[in-house]
């Protein structure tokens, strides 16, 4: 099996990742993470106008594994998965401004709804926002919900498709930031990244990212189940994640490092949308061993 990308869909991640790249995104996490929306949602209208928000109804789940792995490369903060891959599906038609969505039991709580236009509970507008809950992620603000609806399963499935395209693009993101680190960083009168076994950590960390990422392509077109998938991805952009904190050495442990945003953000990702272990679970059922 072959997969790449069409000339509109190459031309599609060039625009957005333009976009992105002078956007001041980490910026507007940090903002966002503090309560202030405005630089956040001023992105949020630029990618809509780009048509990001329009993909699950006008395009494919290719293109949308496009943006959101785009997203995650550049830790751009707000509820894009419920916004442009679940509500889609679940509503039938495009969304309007920001949404979000909470589905009990595997997604209890509603990301940004103190932000967001509409709220629901499945495909039901939700009849209460309850309380903020803390998320290892201070980009992404959890709140309790009310509601009765019920879950789309052809929806949920592009979300996990979305999150692990999310979580790949954080992957990419903290392994480039870490080649580039030990790059510059000396000890010893030479680059640590000349060392065998810094070299060796991200080589794993390479190999685990490119083996995820044909899955992730391969769920888009219905080829892999998207629980392989989210499992693939999520454990090689914790991977990522590990190694760069670990040769960015105590500075990645610090909140004022940009790495911060997406250590935090793979670590939420990691069981957003169904646990590792729900989606083991998922595979084991296929695989009659339930």
């Amino acid at each position: 099996m072959r997969f790449e990308l069409d000339e509109d869909q190459r031309d599609f991640a060039a625009a957005l990742e333009s976009l992105l790249s002078g956007a001041g995104t980490v910026a507007a996490a940090r903002a966002w993470a503090d309560g202030d929306h405005a630089p956040g949602l001023g992105l949020w209208k630029r990618l809509a106008d780009l048509g990001v928000l329009s993909l699950a109804t006008e395009a494919s789940p290719v293109e949308v594994a496009i943006a959101l792995e785009a997203l995650g490369r550049h830790a751009v903060p707000g509820p894009w998965v419920e916004s442009a891959a679940y509500l889609p599906i679940a509503l039938g038609r495009e969304v309007e401004g920001v949404a979000t969505v909470a589905l009990p039991p595997h997604v209890p709580f509603a990301l940004d709804a103190d932000v967001a236009d509409e709220v629901y509970v499945g495909a039901t507008p939700a009849t209460r926002v309850g309380e903020q809950v803390t998320s290892v992620d201070r980009t992404r603000r959890l709140f309790r919900v009310e509601g009765t609806g019920e879950p789309h399963r052809e929806a949920i499935d592009l979300a996990v498709l979305a999150t692990a395209a999310q979580l790949l693009g954080a992957g990419e993101r903290v392994l480039a930031d870490s080649v580039e680190y030990v790059k510059q960083r000396t000890q010893f009168g030479r680059p640590i990244g000349s060392y065998q076994a810094i070299k060796h950590a991200l080589a794993d960390v390479r190999i685990a990212l490119d083996f995820a990422r044909p899955l992730v392509l391969g769920a888009a077109l219905d080829e892999i189940d998207v629980s392989a998938a989210k499992l693939a991805a999520g454990d090689a952009a914790y991977l990522a994640s590990r190694v760069g904190l670990q040769v960015h050495g105590a500075i990645g442990y610090t909140a004022e490092f940009d790495l911060s945003v997406w250590l935090t953000k793979i670590r939420a990702l990691v069981t957003a949308w169904g646990t590792p272990d729900f989606h083991r679970g998922r595979l084991a059922q296929q695989l009659g061993l339930d």
